[in-house]
């Protein structure tokens, strides 16, 4: 078995997981796998179809950004990924899809408040939306800008807490401690994000969920006493 299978075989099955979620269509969308054991990532490579996606394609990056093995050229978000693994702590996994209901909000320029409680579950606060990326982040490196933007908005905030970020004019990105956690992530954001927009077109002016029932919600699910779910 080559040292790289392993991480091979979880960026692929998150891939296609993303294709069966119905989180991207095309070849858009991508997902990648860390392994900070080895300093790489494997993630999708550019421009294939989820039906042609193996794990033998998904091209293997070092934390400089060059590719330590694949004859395939990577997802042209890499850098993106790279920025997020360099700079979250304790995170394996990296989702960027293009889910319509995200991507609206990303589009608007809009966080999205936490509205009720499925959206509690996942992440305690507004899933924040970034700054539109500026001229020189764009010349310089726009991938990697994206990413700087990304660790930006975050700053003070513990990413595994809020799993979840909208990019301004561009869509989500989402992280988790696998690659599946991140692209299970993805499919969450979609979810919260078309509950939002269908809950402010009964009521424009609703409420975001009060404080102590939005920390509840979270914390019975993520909190030190966390009770939901079933026993590790």
């Amino acid at each position: 078995m080559g040292r790289f299978d392993a991480i091979r075989e979880e960026a692929c099955a998150a891939n296609l997981e993303i294709d069966r979620l119905g989180l991207a269509i095309l070849t858009w969308g991508n997902a990648s796998a860390f392994d900070p054991s080895l300093g790489v990532f494997a993630i999708k490579p550019s421009g294939l179809a989820y039906g042609e996606l193996g794990p033998e394609s998904m091209v293997i990056v070092d934390l400089d950004g060059a590719v330590a093995e694949g004859k395939l050229r990577p997802s042209s978000d890499t850098k993106t990924h790279l920025v997020l693994y360099r700079s979250f702590a304790g995170i394996r996994g990296v989702c960027h899809s293009h889910s319509p209901y995200a991507v609206a909000w990303a589009q608007a320029g809009r966080g999205i408040p936490c509205l009720g409680t499925t959206h509690a579950d996942q992440t305690a606060g507004e899933i924040p939306c970034t700054p539109m990326i500026g001229p020189e982040a764009v010349a310089r490196d726009y991938e990697e800008g994206t990413g700087e933007l990304i660790v930006e908005t975050f700053r003070g905030r513990k990413p595994l807490e809020a799993p979840m970020a909208l990019v301004a004019g561009h869509g989500p990105f989402t992280w988790g401690e696998g690659a599946m956690d991140a692209v299970r992530n993805a499919a969450a954001l979609e979810e919260i994000a078309r509950m939002a927009l269908l809950t402010y077109r009964i009521d424009p002016d609703a409420a975001p969920l009060p404080d102590h029932v939005m920390r509840k919600h979270f914390e019975r699910k993520h909190g030190p006493g966390a009770y939901y779910g079933q026993p590790s």
